[in-house]
């Protein structure tokens, strides 16, 4: 009944642990779903803002660019009407007289209808210009032929004016494409038209720009340049009319791009933090569940095996209060020595394995206090192992001591390391192979700094997931039944916080089948005498 208890109760345990797991993976990944989502809209929104950005600065670029060529027009453009109007201020000024003779006759035609001025300059300047409508005229007589000459004088007119223009602007860009870009570029004026368009195109930041030949040659930087941010370089070509090798580039870079573009999520950075912080809230959440879980298995456990350790001094110092109180039965002294030495020795029993649980309470408390004085291991490991070797011939085995410790000197509470000492050797008799021989090994040696005690048997051995879990309070490594090797689990628990406390190390080494190996490091005490030798 006991066993089926035990796997019934195993089974449960396995299936708490199942749904916990279960429960623990559905909310991770929707955690981390939640968690990936958000840093995937991020990445979208900044790349849709570094498109918008481009965008802004390429058309900025765009227009400033024009703006530039355009002004370059407009002044020279002025340039050349200033120039005819001086020119012709002067001839005015030369031929005042012979002008006049010339506005009494206005130049007409066969029939006698007068040009206009622009047809007359026409006629004297480029006769061979002259329009068809002009040639006609003398040859037309009705309305409607008159009309149609009219249409023919204006649109000659204007194909005479905008071929002109279109004259005028070629000498003009061609002369200025000799000039070079030092000379043709007002920087002042396009880092003005640079700034008033960005901030047209919605950008208010910080920039540096530059203008090189298309080689790239330097032509101009700006005078607060800095280089930072000059990986994301925007490009424009300057005169693009002009021949390639006249042409200009202005660079413009921002230092502050990326603040500029994770400006628009950064409303998002909160709830990211948020959504870290939960899920490793939950991941701790779990732990703690698991921590708590494994430590609540490990109690009950050990109220199990108290209850079984317990009982059996409880049963036989009842059973023997009853044999002296039972008065039908004859006691002998014999008998009345017998049963006091029972009481006695399992009230003794009892008394220890109360001590043991006190003993661990107050030392995990930190409420204990060691008496330490100057002990010599090499003799305290003799006396244990002639002790405790009835205990192992019982088994069929023996104890083995080497001492090999030359400075064995130890300061140490001697009663809590005797207890050290044999809970070690109490724990190899506990798994001791079944109906075979226990073998225990005691060695102490020492180097210049350390003093080392090793506890060896030829017991089952501790397999390696339980290796790191042997010094937990509470825990006892199951060999099938739960309740099959005695004790409460507190024996491994209390010798490491014991060296800990004398500032020792212990190791374990093991090998399951084999048995089990424990390495006592403890601080070298040096006589005086020593010390001055």
């Amino acid at each position: 009944m006991e066993s089926f208890h035990d796997q019934y109760e195993y089974k449960q345990r396995v299936m708490k642990k199942k749904t916990i797991w279960t429960i623990a993976i559905i909310m991770g990944l929707s955690f981390l779903g939640l968690l990936l989502l958000q840093l995937n809209y991020i990445e979208e929104m900044a790349e849709m803002k570094k498109e918008q950005f481009d965008e802004s600065v390429n058309r900025a670029l765009y227009q400033a660019s024009r703006n530039m060529e355009l002004n370059e027009t407009l002044r020279y453009l002025e340039d050349d009407v200033n120039k005819k109007e001086r020119s012709q201020d002067d001839e005015q000024n030369t031929d005042k007289d012979t002008s006049t003779a010339a506005h009494q006759a206005p130049v007409t035609d066969d029939q006698g209808e007068p040009y206009t001025s622009f047809e007359a300059k026409l006629l004297q300047a480029k006769p061979s210009l002259t329009p068809k409508a002009m040639i006609l005229r003398n040859d037309s007589s009705t309305l409607s032929a008159t009309k149609r000459n009219m249409q023919e004088i204006v649109r000659n007119r204007y194909v005479y004016q905008k071929a002109m223009l279109e004259e005028v602007i070629y000498n003009i860009l061609y002369s200025a494409s000799d000039k070079p870009l030092r000379n043709r570029i007002n920087f002042k004026l396009l880092d003005q038209d640079l700034k008033a368009e960005m901030m047209n195109n919605g950008i208010n930041i910080p920039y540096h720009f530059t203008v090189t030949t298309q080689d790239g040659r330097e032509v101009y930087k700006c005078p607060d340049y800095v280089s930072d941010g000059e990986e994301n370089t925007y490009s424009q070509v300057l005169f693009r009319n002009d021949p390639v090798n006249r042409m200009g580039v202005v660079k413009v870079h921002f230092p502050q791009m990326n603040n500029y573009i994770f400006s628009s999520v950064r409303f998002m950075i909160p709830s990211i933090i948020f959504t870290f912080v939960l899920l490793v809230t939950f991941i701790f959440t779990i732990v703690t569940i698991f921590r708590q879980k494994r430590y609540s298995e490990i109690k009950n456990d050990f109220i199990n095996n108290m209850t079984h350790e317990l009982k059996t001094p409880i049963a036989s110092i009842s059973l023997a209060a009853q044999m002296l109180n039972d008065k039908t039965l004859v006691k002998s002294p014999k008998m009345i020595d017998h049963l006091g030495g029972v009481i006695n020795d399992e009230s003794k029993r009892l008394r220890f394995l109360v001590e043991k649980v006190l003993q661990m309470s107050m030392y995990e408390r930190k409420k204990a206090v060691l008496k330490k004085k100057y002990t010599d291991l090499n003799e305290m490991v003799e006396t244990i192992a002639h002790s405790f070797s009835l205990r192992v011939e019982h088994t069929g085995g023996k104890v083995y001591t080497e001492i090999e410790a030359v400075d064995s000197l130890m300061y140490v509470d001697e009663m809590h390391f005797q207890n050290v000492i044999f809970n070690l050797l109490d724990n190899a008799v506990k798994y001791a192979k079944p109906d075979e021989p226990l073998d225990v090994y005691l060695k102490t040696w020492n180097t210049n700094e350390n003093l080392y005690l090793s506890i060896r048997d030829t017991g089952q051995g501790i397999k390696k997931e339980n290796l790191k879990k042997i010094f937990d309070k509470f825990y006892r490594v199951h060999t099938g039944n739960l309740h099959d090797v005695k004790g409460f689990g507190l024996g491994l628990a209390y010798v490491k916080k014991m060296v800990d406390l004398h500032e020792g190390e212990i190791k374990v080494l093991s090998e399951y089948g084999k048995g089990t190996k424990f390495v006592i490091k403890l601080p070298v005490i040096r006589d005086e005498e020593d010390e001055e030798t």
